[in-house]
């Protein structure tokens, strides 16, 4: 899945250039870009600096071309680390470029689709509720529960991993069959909360 997530993604920047907007608040379809092959080229966080100097500098068209193929030492280069790094990351990075754009509709998945996606939102719930000053069960119905937040009184979330997945990671108002089930003040706190890390 992270494969075909990053083919249809560097597809769609292709198609739409570098000045679209993005669901990442203030960035352009250019600045995702950009964030993607540093995320990938900079093994070294001290190395950060330098590789997003170059990227930035870098055409549009070789950026995309530079996400297309990572190198091989990255964590795009081996099948199980790239399923492990970079499935949810490309999915949800491909809705952001997607879900900006007028008149999209939510894209049809596989439960092995869904079902890789729900391992990644288990911990991307816990990173993207740390803050939560409640407890939060995020559950998708057929692939399991996990809770996270600080605890106390709680709200449920309920939706398909996919859509769960956006909503954990702070893009509340664009995932979509997810519903917040709890008392009506921590439901609507949650819903605009800054969410991830």
């Amino acid at each position: 899945m992270a494969r075909a997530e990053r083919a249809a993604l560097c597809d769609l920047l292709t198609e739409v250039g570098p000045e679209e907007p993005t669901l990442c608040a203030g960035w352009t379809t250019r600045d995702l870009a950009v964030h993607l092959v540093v995320r990938e080229r900079r093994p070294w966080r001290w190395g950060g600096a330098a590789v997003r100097r170059q990227a930035e500098q870098m055409a549009f068209e070789e950026l995309v071309a530079a996400l297309r193929q990572p190198p091989r030492w990255s964590l795009g280069g081996f099948g199980w680390v790239d399923r492990l790094a970079n499935t949810a990351e490309l999915f949800i990075h491909h809705e952001d470029v997607r879900r900006a754009r007028p008149q999209w509709q939510v894209r049809p998945l596989t439960r092995a689709q869904q079902a890789e996606l729900w391992r990644a939102v288990r911990l991307l719930a816990k990173l993207g509720l740390l803050r939560f000053r409640a407890s939060v069960v995020v559950e998708a119905p057929g692939f399991g529960r996990v809770t996270a937040g600080r605890g106390g009184a709680g709200v449920r979330v309920v939706g398909p991993p996919s859509e769960l997945a956006l909503f954990v990671t702070g893009r509340q108002r664009a995932a979509r069959q997810v519903r917040v089930i709890g008392p009506d003040a921590l439901a609507e706190q949650l819903a605009s909360a800054e969410l991830g890390w």
